[in-house]
């Protein structure tokens, strides 16, 4: 059986394709395309070294641009400050006074909880947001 130069570039699109369909990583999507323009490459009728090096230089552009892309977006905020986690975010409490050491007695389901303010922040009385649960402490913004 003699397979074309195409029809092995092809096959190897498939494999890392349904290798990227069990693993779930996204940069196996890059490395097909850059496998692929291999494949388009020897349907031009380049020479098997300008495949490679076509098929080489598209992937690892492709997997640097996605790297680079994904590297600027924010992150996902933690799950401690997720409402669809914690439904204690975005719950307001009172705070009344602040301690010397930067924590607050609150009353809060119930119970006493310890609320603690963001770094850089001036603690001030009032009421406030549930911004993240840290441990068993709230920690909480200024509306």
């Amino acid at each position: 059986m003699n397979l074309d130069a195409s029809t092995v570039w092809w096959l190897m699109v498939g494999a890392v394709v349904a290798a990227e369909l069990l693993t779930g990583t996204f940069y196996l999507l890059m490395l097909a395309i850059g496998l692929a323009a291999g494949a388009l490459a020897a349907h031009a009728g380049l020479s098997a070294t300008v495949q490679v090096l076509v098929s080489a230089v598209v992937g690892a552009t492709t997997v640097l641009a996605a790297y680079f892309m994904r590297r600027s977006r924010p992150g996902e905020p933690s799950a401690r400050a997720d409402r669809s986690v914690n439904l204690d975010v975005g719950e307001t409490v009172q705070i009344d006074a602040w301690l010397p050491d930067g924590t607050a007695i609150v009353r809060y389901r119930g119970a006493s909880w310890t609320a603690v303010h963001r770094a850089g922040v001036t603690p001030s009385t009032g009421p406030h947001r549930v911004a993240e649960l840290v441990g068993n402490r709230l920690l909480v913004d200024p509306l």
